[in-house]
């Protein structure tokens, strides 16, 4: 089935291929200059505790750009730059509106046709769940059910059509900030419009095979499941280097080549994320979720979190409450410290 974006010109396809390539050729030529393209990297999907589903934006360049996979779903739209997208044996084109559905461990990646050192700050709007939510959510409302068939076929990867992609763009951006029971009528709304859209377009070939025992084999991925799951002890380059069997010096090379950020950069960034998602709760202290995300004194804890967010803690926590405040209708505004 062709769509419009499968028709886009020459011009734009020429446009990225210089870009492409050079990514083509990295995710070709790793360890010593082996073909790598069926290793993709691992994912770590961190859904809030409090919450059923993720639901993000991110611009581009950014450190989740490459070839990976995870066992979640994801929903994925395009909002600014036009590139290649590859998912499992499938190669295509995209522009704004290139939305996208890949089943778990289904290996994919967008590569945005951008001038070197230019940034944009929303490429995409992301969704992400696993089956165990679908599950539960069908227990609970047999109406669910039908969504069953959409997500077996995303098992290959489905492209919809560009109504479509518009039509979902600000179900998706009220997702973001949106709270509560709002978040899951929202994710009811999303489906519903997806099941009435047009017969959307398989992307990998039946041949195609996901295999995720094999991908999670790779050394890289050995590293980055083990740093998901010791977040919150201490984590020391030299004992992961000696995890990948490598020298120091030589895993910070491997580390940077397939995550795109240093070793320390990384984990600040899960614990960051990590601290946000306890943020959301009273239950703990600040002091107290600093150490329970890994850090070891809250001095560090707060640069870290100024410079990742912007802010201290204390301000995004205030702002979630006043955020929180809104949604609900509260007239009792909530106090942000300067």
């Amino acid at each position: 089935m062709l769509t419009t974006q499968d028709a886009m010109t020459d011009r734009a396809d020429s446009a990225t291929h210089r870009t492409t390539h050079r990514t083509t050729h990295r995710m070709t030529h790793r360890d010593a200059g082996h073909a790598r393209i069926d290793q993709p990297d691992l994912e770590l999907v961190a859904v809030p505790a409090a919450e059923s589903f993720k639901v993000w934006a991110h611009g581009y360049p950014y450190r989740t750009v490459r070839w990976h996979f995870h066992p979640e779903y994801e929903i994925h739209l395009i909002t600014a730059t036009t590139g290649k997208y590859f998912v499992g044996d499938h190669i295509g084109n995209f522009v704004p509106g290139n939305l996208v559905m890949v089943g778990p461990n289904l290996p994919h990646n967008w590569v945005s046709s951008v001038p070197p050192g230019e940034r944009v700050d929303e490429r995409c709007l992301v969704l992400q769940f696993d089956a165990a939510f679908v599950t539960r959510a069908i227990e609970a409302f047999p109406e669910f059910r039908r969504v069953e068939a959409l997500l077996d076929a995303s098992r290959t990867g489905l492209l919809f059509a560009p109504e479509t992609g518009a039509a979902v763009e600000p179900i998706l951006r009220e997702m973001v900030g949106a709270q509560g029971l709002r978040r899951v009528m929202l994710f009811i709304a999303l489906f519903d419009q997806l099941l009435r859209s047009a017969e959307p377009q398989r992307l990998a070939s039946a041949a195609y095979h996901a295999d995720p025992t094999r991908y999670a084999g790779s050394r890289i991925n050995h590293v980055l499941t083990f740093i998901g799951k010791n977040l919150s002890q201490e984590l020391r380059e030299a004992d992961l280097a000696a995890l990948a069997g490598q020298s120091v010096s030589a895993f910070s090379r491997y580390f940077r080549r397939h995550t795109g950020v240093p070793f320390v950069q990384y984990v600040n960034q899960l614990r960051i994320d990590l601290a946000c998602q306890l943020l959301l709760s009273d239950e703990l202290s600040i002091t107290g979720i600093c150490y329970q995300v890994g850090f070891n004194n809250l001095s560090n804890f707060n640069r870290q979190f100024l410079q990742i967010k912007g802010m201290s803690p204390s301000r995004w926590r205030a702002w979630q409450r006043l955020n929180a405040a809104s949604a609900a209708g509260s007239a009792v505004a909530a106090t942000v410290p300067a």
